[in-house]
């Protein structure tokens, strides 16, 4: 079943935002991994980085969110809002095909953020701006 969860994009200030939402809302942390934790053929980062966050997830009652630090090209598009973090929606499908097939529809005028890859944490991802501005991030084979 397809799902789709927000995800919060910060400027190196993830870990700091994940203790907040722990003290404010009890959130659980589900998932966490550094950028020291990734595979470095997903990206190199630099010695200032290698604390930031790559991918977490937090439940927050019933609802999960998902948290990185920005990879130096995750804030592309952002610009105008001025703030220190982004919000995309997630969507999390069953298989490579059905993903290929929505960014097959979503990518007609899109500004491509991250083109389709596999990172450490899921077989498929691909990050967009749709031509009416949405942010997407659309994933496969996500591990939990």
């Amino acid at each position: 079943m397809t799902k789709v969860s927000p995800i919060l994009i910060y400027k190196g200030q993830a870990s700091q935002a994940i203790e907040l939402y722990k003290k404010a809302f009890a959130a659980e942390i589900k998932v966490k991994m550094l950028y020291s934790d990734a595979n470095p053929k997903d990206f190199q980062c630099k010695d200032e980085e290698k604390d930031f966050i790559y991918h977490a997830q937090i439940k927050v009652g019933n609802q999960v969110l998902m948290l990185a630090d920005d990879s130096g090209n995750a804030m592309q598009g952002g610009e105008k809002s001025g703030g220190s973090f982004l919000i995309d929606l997630v969507v999390e499908f069953d298989s490579d095909d059905e993903l290929k097939a929505a960014y097959e529809v979503l990518s007609d005028g899109a500004t491509i953020i991250e083109p389709l890859n596999s990172p450490s944490f899921c077989s498929l991802c691909v990050i967009l701006i749709d031509k009416f501005g949405g942010r997407w991030q659309l994933m496969s084979g996500y591990v939990d």
